[in-house]
């Protein structure tokens, strides 16, 4: 009898997520990779590693229940529900850390603040889906065209005394005024540095508009980044909390809310 008692997917637009948990909604299967453009493809072979990893045949992977989240979610065909990011990440986090706050996940092509009450409800949320500014793939994009390693990018900023201002809002307009820069002789530490601050400015304006009702939690893949740590806790006074998985608190909610539907119909 398998232990896996429901499923999370969360296809998000840089990576896509599984993870697995028992009955107690422990996490006992996580897996992440760079999403698929053939999103259907590549549900099945996430579905298929966990089958070959935890030694479960196709009766049992057929009852166990889905949930899938995340903006490829509809193309999860073998979800029984579907639900937004919102929902899933405040399940997930709260369920990690035993408590609310308010959490900032920053995403590859979003970023989303969403307070969570004391009993795991959401309370209020704003989203930032129209700009890629103040997103990962801000950063990802910087990268590329400073041929720095997007590993190395938090580091490299933090090491910088000194940091140039970049005063456009736009990921376009931004990379122009970075190549100018670059033309003029500015290194390339202060240059990120100013780059993370403005980033950090977008997330903590998004903050602003919903109230930042402590702990603040982090959660998304840019959490590895160590400049976007260190600087949200000086631009807000607030010691940062990250959950042990930061990047599959959408799948985990996503799996806890499925093995909530089966004790519901039990």
């Amino acid at each position: 009898m398998s232990r896996v008692k429901a499923i999370g997917i969360d296809v998000g637009s840089t990576t896509a997520k599984i993870v697995a948990v028992d009955e107690n909604g422990e996490m006992i299967w996580r897996y992440i990779e760079p999403t698929d453009p053939r999103i259907e493809d590549q549900v099945d072979r996430f579905l298929e590693k966990l089958k070959e990893e935890l030694s479960i045949s196709d009766e049992e992977l057929k009852k166990i229940p889905i949930v899938a989240t995340g903006y490829g979610r509809k193309l999860v065909h073998q979800a029984k529900k579907k639900l937004t990011e919102i929902t899933c990440h405040a399940k997930g986090v709260y369920k990690s850390l035993g408590h609310g706050g308010t959490l900032v996940d920053i995403g590859g092509q979003d970023s989303k603040v969403i307070v969570i009450s004391n009993d795991g409800k959401v309370v209020d949320f704003t989203m930032n889906d129209k700009c890629a500014a103040g997103t990962g793939r801000f950063l990802e994009n910087t990268a590329m065209r400073m041929k720095v390693p997007l590993d190395k990018m938090g580091e490299l900023a933090l090491s910088a005394p000194e940091e140039v201002k970049i005063s456009s809002v736009c990921t376009v307009f931004a990379e122009s005024e970075i190549i100018s820069m670059i033309a003029h002789g500015v290194a390339v530490e202060p240059i990120l540095k100013g780059l993370h601050r403005g980033l950090i400015s977008r997330i903590v304006a998004m903050i602003r508009s919903v109230g930042l009702t402590p702990p603040l939690m982090l959660s998304g893949g840019v959490v590895k980044n160590p400049a976007v740590r260190k600087m949200l806790e000086e631009a807000t006074g607030q010691k940062v909390i990250l959950p042990e998985y930061p990047q599959f608190m959408g799948a985990y909610g996503a799996a806890l809310i499925a093995l909530e539907s089966t004790k519901s119909e039990n």
